[in-house]
C-alpha cells in the first residue's frame, strides 16, 4: 500500500511540476504580448507625430507660398499703375 501512496506523491509532483511550468510558460507569453502591444502603440504614436509634423510643414509652405503671390501681386499692382511723367 505504501508503495501506492509514494507513486500517488509523485504523480501529484509531477502534476504540480508540470502546471507550475504552464504559469511560468503563460507569464512569459503574456510579458512578451504586453512588449509587443507597447511597441506598436510607440510606433503608431511616433508615426502620428510625424504626420503631424509633416503637416504642419505642408501648411507653412503653403502659407508661405500664398504670402509670395500676394507680394508679387501686389508688386505687379503697384508697377501698372505708375504712370510716366
Amino acid at each position: 500500500m505504501e508503495w501506492k501512496d509514494e507513486k500517488r506523491e509523485e504523480r501529484k509532483k509531477r502534476e504540480e511540476k508540470r502546471r507550475e511550468e504552464k504559469r511560468r510558460e503563460e507569464k512569459r507569453r503574456e510579458e512578451k504580448r504586453r512588449e509587443e502591444e507597447e511597441e506598436e502603440e510607440e510606433e503608431e504614436e511616433e508615426e502620428e507625430e510625424e504626420e503631424e509634423k509633416r503637416r504642419r510643414r505642408e501648411g507653412e509652405e503653403k502659407e508661405k507660398r500664398r504670402i509670395d503671390l500676394l507680394r508679387l501681386e501686389r508688386t505687379y499692382n503697384d508697377q501698372s499703375v505708375q504712370v510716366p511723367d
